[in-house]
């Protein structure tokens, strides 16, 4: 990767709009689609997805867990679906949420390398062992122009049993960190997670130098104007829409449709 996950992020979202779409193939939906939650059916769901989306939209945010309950061969679809969504021109986001330390987190981290049979732009990672937890990660993505979004200020529900504890919060905290990880850049590469279905930002996102992942829209919840409220301007912030997008399917046509709708509602 020739250039810092944050300066791609911000090209790609100036010329294709902020919006991220969520690939996540869990059987029911693989049922409506009328596929078998099987290796086919997950091949067969992921190119629909890859072939509507992937030439259109900024990010796309596969979800790791539904490949991996499909085993080797899950992972082989998961592979050839991330190459194909890279190539049409999409930045393409692990959501991983890998968090752990030493030669184990450097492991995970391996993702953002170019070398990586399953090489992606961009990873999620949880913070709860502590900030040096992550410094692996942090130094593979430096070296080789990947990003982070770390969860700060999750969209479920309970999340503030845990997030909000302390003064600063947890989540504050964690926000901090990040900030300091951006420090010196001009678009900086590691981001955090915050949902759009907060009632209020119970997190300062002053100067955090890098891009606010926003979950919960749609069906969660979240809409258009929630974004406007939580995050105002001057923040790059990418909003997550995955069921109402995956709903339209399998058609690919209805499928790029609904990605637009939702684009055009973000573009207002």
């Amino acid at each position: 990767m020739s250039q810092p996950f944050g300066q791609r992020l911000a090209e790609a979202v100036t010329a294709r709009g902020p919006l991220c779409v969520g690939i996540d193939p869990h059987a029911p939906l693989l049922e409506k689609w009328g596929l078998p939650d099987s290796p086919d059916g997950l091949a067969r769901f992921t190119d629909a997805v890859v072939d509507a989306l992937a030439g259109s939209v900024a990010v796309l945010k596969p979800q790791l867990a539904f490949y991996e309950r499909h085993g080797s061969r899950g992972l082989a679809v998961l592979e050839d679906g991330v190459a194909g969504a890279r190539a049409a021109g999409a930045l393409v986001l692990l959501d991983a949420k890998r968090g752990d330390i030493g030669s184990t987190m450097d492991a995970y981290a391996d993702y953002l390398r170019p070398d990586h049979p399953l090489a992606v732009d961009a990873l999620t990672v949880s913070p709860y062992l502590g900030p040096g937890s992550l410094q692996p990660a942090v130094d593979t993505a430096r070296a080789h122009g990947g990003g982070l979004f770390v969860l700060a200020r999750t969209s479920n529900p309970d999340a503030g049993t845990l997030q909000l504890v302390g003064e600063p919060s947890v989540a504050q905290r964690v926000v901090d960190t990040v900030r300091g990880w951006n420090a010196g850049t001009p678009a900086g590469s590691f981001g955090v997670v915050v949902g759009a279905t907060l009632s209020e930002l119970d997190v300062d996102l002053t100067g955090l130098g890098g891009p606010v992942l926003a979950p919960g829209l749609g069906a969660q919840g979240g809409s258009p104007e929630d974004l406007r409220r939580l995050f105002g301007t001057g923040t790059l912030v990418v909003p997550t829409v995955s069921r109402d997008v995956l709903a339209a399917g399998p058609d690919v046509a209805a499928l790029r449709a609904a990605a637009q709708r939702w684009a055009a509602a973000l573009a207002r």
